[in-house]
Formats: structure tokens, sequence, C-alpha cells
């Protein structure tokens, strides 16, 4: 039996699902196709074991915004991470995966390492460690290996793995002879039609010690600032904090330019299971429960005469209704509504990139605003004043803080909050309410064991989420931090 440490990579950004995936609440932490997120999926596909290969507990590479979304959300599935490193800034696969190397390195030179996207969709956890195992073969021989997808159609969104020769029924490792970027349609079809390429999964398994010695032979530069990165990392509440001088200072560059596409010991496990990325809202209709016509829909929606099309509400308060739609697809957020044609879904990029443009909120954010204390969402916003509704997990607490701009009047419409006010500490319980002067300097806590409710009314000059003087957070967050 091979142990098996799983590199979980967790801070994209992903927009290709606007708007329900944002910078600041990603795909990997949405619930897409059921009732786990992607990340969940990802953490319990590399969890126990099967197939002659086992796993330890998970390396996390994310980001400082979403490191108490992770920790939550493993811990709900019942899966324990063991590091979670956090990146100081967005630096692509080359370096982050560097990280993790010297990292597992520090105890253990000879660990083998499974690379993966928290966001990928694959069902068949036997079929995957099955692939796992031969993949192990191969690593223990000093080869680096990748993971193909058998293409089922001419996908031009993906790139492609071309193999030395054609996959057998064996699921053995053979020797990659090139990385191939997207195709064209054309292109795409004669390679699914040659038979000798393969999808490029994105996940890599190999020795810590071979992946190092890779990066030393073809992208020695990056060696330095990441190393320095590492070696200086702080302690952080659980978490381990890259140092961001260092961190600044490696180049921003994918695993494949960096490294795969310059190694020569580099071998493609075939995986013949299925797979998604769920890259597009196409690909979530593909991987969606569908009717007879071949819609999807999720959350109070009713289709009419719709064919091949996707609906979706995330807003339990707003019905959406298609009617003669066909190739469309809609998702209704709170404060977003997306319709394009089915075969536009890759474009999606491009209407987040507008949306930044004109400087519209919800380019980025979410109406509901996830804090490592729980969450708020803003329900009437206006000159002067903001209304918004605030959730506290059990047990949490906000910063002890003071706004200079803006007074605020709490109602407690679930639970009971703890309340600070300058000296004054007292319990606010349901239909009660608490003033907080403009400066006083407070803290609202839930010392129960269910979720906390109040709304908040805000009235000022300046409602920003940066007003904040903060003085005591249990969460570590600096000056200026939102919540």
């Amino acid at each position: 039996m091979h142990t098996i440490t799983p590199v979980i990579l967790c801070g994209g950004s992903g927009t290709r699902l606007w708007p329900l995936s944002r910078k600041s609440y990603p795909k990997q932490f949405a619930h897409i196709l059921g009732d786990e997120s992607l990340l969940q999926a990802c953490a319990k596909r590399l969890s126990g074991g099967s197939r002659g290969v086992s796993f330890a507990a998970p390396l996390v590479l994310t980001n400082s915004d979403f490191r108490f979304m992770v920790t939550e959300q493993l811990l709900e599935c019942g899966i324990d991470p063991g590091a979670i490193l956090i990146e100081p800034e967005a630096r692509n696969t080359g370096p982050a995966i560097l990280a993790a190397a010297l990292h597992a390195a520090e105890t253990d030179p000879d660990a083998i390492l499974l690379v993966a996207p928290s966001d990928h969709v694959i069902p068949d956890h036997d079929a995957f460690h099955a692939a796992v195992a031969a993949g192990v073969k191969a690593v223990e021989a000093g080869r680096l290996v990748t993971f193909g997808i058998s293409p089922t159609y001419p996908e031009t969104g993906y790139g492609y793995l071309d193999l030395a020769a054609r996959p057998d029924d064996t699921g053995a490792a053979i020797e990659l002879n090139r990385f191939v970027e997207k195709p064209d349609a054309a292109t795409a079809a004669d390679m699914l039609k040659a038979g000798h390429y393969l999808w490029n999964g994105g996940i890599f398994l190999f020795a810590a010690r071979d992946i190092i010695a890779a990066y030393k032979a073809h992208s020695p530069n990056m060696i330095p600032a990441v190393k320095d990165a590492v070696s200086g990392a702080q302690a952080d509440l659980g978490f381990l904090r890259l140092d961001s001088g260092a961190w600044g200072r490696a180049e921003s560059i994918s695993i494949d330019f960096a490294v795969m596409e310059k190694a020569d010991n580099l071998s493609v496990v075939p995986f013949t299971g299925h797979w998604s990325d769920l890259g597009s809202w196409a690909a979530v209709l593909r991987e969606s429960t569908q009717d007879e016509n071949g819609v999807a829909t999720s959350g109070p929606t009713t289709a009419i005469d719709c064919s091949n099309s996707l609906l979706r509400s995330e807003n339990d308060g707003l019905q959406l209704v298609g009617v003669g739609l066909e190739n469309i697809m809609v998702v209704a957020m709170p404060d977003a509504v997306l319709v394009a044609d089915m075969n536009r879904t890759q474009d999606v990029g491009k209407v987040v990139k507008t949306l930044r443009d004109k400087k519209a909120a919800q380019a980025e954010s979410f109406a509901r605003d996830h804090r490592p204390w729980g969450y708020f969402e803003t329900l009437a916003l206006s000159d002067r004043f903001q209304v918004k509704r605030i959730v506290v997990k059990p047990g949490a607490a906000l910063s002890l803080q003071s706004h200079v701009h803006r007074s605020e009047h709490w109602i407690v419409v679930s639970g009971t909050a703890k309340v600070t006010v300058d000296e004054t500490i007292k319990l606010v319980s349901e239909n009660e309410s608490v003033y907080i002067p403009l400066g006083a300097v407070h803290r609202m806590e839930n010392p129960g064991k269910l979720p906390m409710v109040l709304i908040e009314v805000q009235t000022g000059a300046y409602l920003g989420e940066d007003d904040i003087v903060r003085y005591e957070d249990v969460y570590s967050r600096g000056q200026g931090a939102k919540g």
C-alpha cells in the first residue's frame, strides 16, 4: 500500500461560472451539483484509499481570503486537513506546486504528491484510485506523471496531451511526446480520430525529490524565491503563511510552462472514467440531471416548452420561468442575472471583464459576504444608510472595533448576542436592540449553540467596509480588513 499526500490547489477565483462563481466566493466552494461543494468532493475523493493506494491528510494551498472557508468546508465533510499554506498573492501553479513540494520534502524528500485542482468532477473514486496506482509505478521509476482524460468529443476548450502510443486497456503510463494548446474545431476532430491524444486534466503525481530536481533543471530562477517563502513562513492560527516578500519575487507562471513542457521524464496515465473541469455553464448542463428535452433546472424554476437549456435560480424568493427556450442558459442570483446562448458560455469571462470596467460590484462580489465568523448580506443601501442581515456562527465573534464615519443599530431576530459597547458588556436577546454610537469601541459575539441572526442599520457619511479601526481580532486580521 502506497501512501500519497494530496496537494489541493484551492486559490483560484475563476470567472467562467459567473454569476454563481465570483472572486469573493469562487466555484470550488459552491454547491453546484449537489449537497457538497467541489472542494469537499475533491477532498473526499483524495481520502481513504483503494486499489493499493491510501491518502494522507491533504496539503492545501489557498489565499488569505479563503483560508477559513477551506477549513470549515473540510471539517464539515469529515476531512482533517494537514498543512494549509497561505499564498500572499496569486502566482499561478508553478510557484504554488514548488512550495508544496519544498514543504513536504522538509519531512520526507521521497513523499509522493498528488496535485489536483479543487474544482474538478470525478465521480468514480475507485477508477481514479486505480489510475493513481498505475501512476505510482511510473513515479517509482523517477517519472513525473500527469493524467490524460480520454476525450469523448472534439473539445476546443481544453489543452491536449500527445502520447507516444495509443492507450491500451491496461491503464499503464505512456511516455508523453508533447503538450498541445487548445485547438480549433477541425484540429480537435482530427486529434480525436487519431486516438493518441488525451485531454490535459491538470492533475500531477510525482515524488517531492523529483519535482524539485525538475524545477532546478528547468526553472532554476524560481527556486530561491519560493524556498525563501517556505523557510520564512509564519504560523498563523493553524495556517502557514508564506513569506510575502520572497513570494512576490517568484515568477507568475503555470507548472506546464515552468517545468512540464521542458521535462524529458514525463509519463501520462490514461483515465477513462468520467471527468469534467466544470469550466463552463455548458459543462454544468452536461453534468446536471436533465429531463426528456435536455433541460436542467435548479431552485425555484419552471420550464415550459424548453429544450437543451439550463435554468437556475439561487434565490428562494425569485421564481425563474422559461418559456420556449432553446439552447439557452439562465442563472439568476439575488443581485445579478446571466442569460446566454449555450454556445457562448465560454465567453462569460468577457462579461466579468466588462462589468469590472464599469466598476460594477457584481463583477467580483456577492450581496452575501462571507467572513470567518459567518456572513452578512446587504438588504438596502442608499445615501447615508445601509441595512444588513448578519449571521454569526455559534461561538464566533466579530473583532473589537470602532468606526470613524458611521453609527449602528443592532436588532437581534434569532438567538442571543453578547454585545460590548465601550465599557459595557450585556446580552441582547430576540426582539431586543442596542445602539452603537459613532466612535464607540464595540463587538458582537454569539455565545449560543445555534446561529445568531440580527439586523444592522448603519447611518453615516461613509458606509464602506474599510471604515474599521480594529483593536482585537481572534482571526488575526489587520487594520481595514473587512468584517
